[in-house]
């Protein structure tokens, strides 16, 4: 059977779930009356926010007569063969992997680029190319594979406007302008040309290799747990062929097993007994400790008394560096064991996730959380909860810093509590930016620039829209930068980004205090221009957030052993009623008064203020 591998990439909300719905669709994977929109996207969170968080494979059968056949064909230059026939109605096994937008989960993306030949460089007929489709352009010109452009959204515009994003999507490519496909994924126009070029312009897979003693040899893109077949792992076979009856050797974990299940998706898990090489599918290995799978590792089938080449392990590719991190702590401290769980099993699903144990002499244990942005944090901390019923406290998102000791030493540090009461000097990471925007916003935008201490290096005009390269401390890319860029622009203003390196920073920590005690996890770092300011911001917002108690709180910032800012929790009154219509008098008031007073400050001596995981997000964002 002919076989294509290919993804379709492309910016947030640019329509890749509804598109793949379509293909679904026409190639009667799915039947219409059981359709369902965004039918790849398993989690109640990805159908909530309308974008997709984890990358999807599924394999498609489709007839085609309309291949041409000038571009399928074998090494003799003759139609390839299918099933005996020779006729351009060809049956063809296409696995696509449905692929996340929001430059967070680009680390999803590069692994699907890893496991196809081709992609679908899919643009908004409305939008046009916006930042995160150059970043995946250039991830998957740089990982080799055929790219095929197409407009989407076709049937919302008119012919001038999608001729104009064709255009721009041509000139990108390189390609003519014929080439660039336009498509809608809501009505189904231009699915059937889609398919056709797929199957005429994206390669065959090749093997790798046949290594002496092996049987099979995939990589490993993805995988979960599952309670009866324990850790599945997604796979791309590229050499040889695996059975269902075989054992199976996973290189990086020198873990051996054998297989419970071996299949494909569509979209559903759906058993086989075999699968071939240059197909996509699943091995249910039956592993319990979801530490023995790695992300990028190889999975081999032996030969019969053959031991493990050396040379059998595929390229992987890079691991993933978290950009921000976050302490969590299980509400109950009695729920740490289950927050364990449920971590472990969500870094099988998502290995972008760092995970290292953690301390805080208020909170007790926890975990210390690397996640590649804003958003990914977010979507781990709702999964924690939703998935697993595990309530957390978290910390405030942060980045990592290098400090200098006195000693000379370099030590990274990702709490500001953490911070070496002897250090020299302090250093912070820094991202590469581009942005895309409409020229109309441009002043609004340089506005937003002053706010984040972003530096714009260059500037290019795009048609009726800029290019905008700068750079900026990355910690000001968690201090709600996403949100005041679209407010600035309407929301027509796109971002990429990644992380360029460390420069020396001009930081000092601040403590946030409530009645006297550090609040553990509100410590931050600002720069010593502005610090007064946002202390100042900081302890006003955190004063109207935290609820009133029967006793005034005062909130305090601190900085070099210092008070710099300070705000008061009124406390809470509670009448005592009119004592003139019920025979009392003041006395009586006084004595009742003085009696709540000393119950107060009992309180207050007991009490410990408590932070709801709501302040911290609403504490990041900048006025």
């Amino acid at each position: 059977m002919n076989i294509r591998n290919f993804c379709i990439i492309a910016h947030i909300d640019h329509g890749k779930s509804t598109l793949a719905d379509r293909l679904l669709e026409v190639t009667g994977t799915i039947e219409k009356r059981k359709m369902q929109a965004q039918v790849l996207d398993s989690l109640d969170l990805e159908r909530e926010r309308g974008i997709t968080i984890k990358m999807a494979p599924v394999r498609m059968i489709y007839r085609s007569s309309t291949i041409n056949k000038e571009h399928v064909t074998n090494d003799a230059g003759q139609l390839s063969p299918v099933n005996g026939h020779t006729s351009s109605n060809s049956i063809y096994e296409l696995n696509l992997i449905d692929t996340p937008g929001h430059s967070d989960f680009g680390y999803e993306v590069s692994r699907a680029l890893e496991a196809v030949e081709g992609a679908v460089l899919l643009v908004d007929a409305m939008q046009g190319i916006q930042a995160q489709t150059l970043a995946n352009f250039h991830s998957a010109k740089k990982a080799g594979l055929k790219i095929i452009g197409a407009v989407n959204k076709v049937d919302l515009v008119s012919i001038p406007e999608a001729d104009k994003v064709s255009y721009e999507i041509a000139h990108l490519l390189g390609c003519e302008l014929e080439e660039v496909l336009r498509v809608s994924g809501k009505t189904g126009e231009g699915v059937e040309a889609l398919l056709a070029a797929i199957i005429e312009k994206i390669p065959a897979p090749k093997p790798r290799g046949a290594i002496k003693g092996v049987k099979g040899r995939a990589l490993i893109f993805d995988s979960f747990y599952d309670s009866h077949k324990g850790v599945v792992a997604s796979v791309r076979i590229f050499d040889g062929t695996f059975d269902d009856t075989d054992a199976v050797e996973l290189l990086a974990t020198s873990t051996r097993a054998k297989m419970k299940e071996l299949g494909y998706f569509a979209p559903k898990l759906t058993a086989t007994g075999k699968l071939s090489e240059g197909e996509t599918g699943y091995i249910a290995t039956g592993i319990k400790d979801t530490g023995k799978i790695k992300i990028g590792d190889t999975v081999i089938a032996l030969e019969p008394n053959a031991s493990i080449p050396k040379n059998a392990m595929l390229p992987g590719y890079k691991e993933p560096k978290p950009v921000i991190f976050i302490s969590f702590y299980p509400e109950e401290s009695d729920d740490y064991e289950h927050l364990t769980r449920g971590l472990e099993k969500l870094k099988l699903n998502d290995s972008a996730l760092t995970i290292e144990p953690d301390q805080n002499e208020v909170l007790g244990r926890g975990f210390k959380v690397g996640c590649l942005g804003k958003l990914h944090f977010e979507i781990v901390a709702e999964r924690l909860r939703r998935e697993f019923s595990i309530g957390v406290i978290n910390t405030f998102p942060s980045v990592a810093y290098r400090v200098k000791t006195k000693q000379g030493a370099w030590v990274e540090i990702v709490k500001p509590e953490d911070l070496p009461s002897d250090y020299l000097e302090i250093q912070e990471p820094v991202i590469a930016l581009e942005l895309i925007l409409p020229a109309k916003h441009l002043s609004s935008v340089l506005s937003v620039q002053r706010k984040f201490r972003m530096r714009v290096l260059h500037t290019e005009t795009m048609g009726d829209r800029m290019l905008m390269q700068a750079e900026m401390p990355l910690v000001e890319l968690v201090s709600d930068f996403d949100d005041q860029l679209k407010s600035a622009t309407e929301g027509y203003a796109s971002f990429s980004y990644e992380v360029k390196g460390y420069e020396k920073a001009d930081v000092l920590r601040v403590d946030l205090l409530v009645s006297g005690e550090p609040i553990a996890g509100l410590s931050r770092f600002f720069p010593r221009e502005t610090l007064e300011r946002e202390a100042r911001r900081t302890v006003e917002k955190l004063k109207d957030l935290l609820p009133r108690q029967q006793f005034a709180q005062p909130v305090q910032a601190a900085a070099g052993g210092k008070i710099i800012a300070r705000a008061d929790i009124p406390a809470m009154r509670k009448e005592l009623g009119n004592f003139g219509k019920n025979g009392g008098d003041r006395t009586r008031k006084m004595k009742l008064w003085k009696k709540q007073k000393r119950g107060k400050e009992r309180l207050k001596e007991r009490a410990e203020a408590t932070i709801p995981p709501s302040v911290f997000k609403e504490l990041l964002k900048k006025e």
